[in-house]
């Protein structure tokens, strides 16, 4: 059954019982769910998802001299400025691998020879049902960006170093980014 159809019977999630299931909103990205449940405890009450459509994925592309490339751009929802990984969504046609190498492609120009993936992850998994993966891609080929008309994008080049700290400052804030950039960085201090 699609995440977003109403519940004909009870359906049990845990120690959740979901009594009845309303889309509040949709679009073609995200689906807003009413919920009426009875709670771990037995009583009555709500809960509210956010059901993303696509699966969310990150890549950090290095280069060969070490160096990290960031798409930085506008953020509606945040009305500010974001520095961050390559990062889209991906449907469910498209494997996480694919939808990866599509989102470097089209927001910075650049492919990779070598793919590996750091982590799966649950984003915002109290009020959200988005899963996904992130990357980290090396053997970086030049290309020409081809972003969606939504995205006005900026690249920049960085040490690994100066990405932590940017994170450290608060100055990279995007989860996506945070976690990706930090698991690479705990590998390449494993590998010294």
């Amino acid at each position: 059954m699609h995440p977003a159809a109403a519940a004909a019977d009870p359906v049990a999630s845990g120690p959740w019982r979901r009594r009845s299931r309303v889309v509040a909103y949709s679009n073609a990205w995200i689906d807003v769910l009413h919920d009426e449940v009875d709670r771990p405890d037995g009583s009555p009450g709500i809960y509210g998802v956010v059901h993303f459509h696509n699966r969310a994925v990150g890549v950090v592309p290095v280069a060969d001299d070490g160096r990290l490339l960031l798409v930085g751009q506008h953020r509606y929802s945040l009305d500010g400025y974001s520095w961050e990984i390559p990062e889209g969504g991906v449907g469910p046609e498209e494997t996480l691998l694919a939808g990866a190498r599509r989102e470097l492609r089209e927001e910075t120009g650049f492919d990779a020879a070598e793919w590996r993936q750091l982590c799966r992850m649950s984003v915002s998994n109290s009020v959200t049902d988005e899963t996904g993966a992130l990357f980290v891609a090396r053997g970086l080929r030049a290309g020409e960006a081809a972003p969606d008309a939504t995205e006005d994008l900026a690249i920049r080049w960085a040490t690994l170093d100066e990405v932590m700290a940017w994170i450290d400052a608060g100055e990279i804030h995007d989860l996506m980014t945070i976690a990706a950039v930090s698991r690479y960085a705990l590998q390449v201090a494993r590998a010294r």
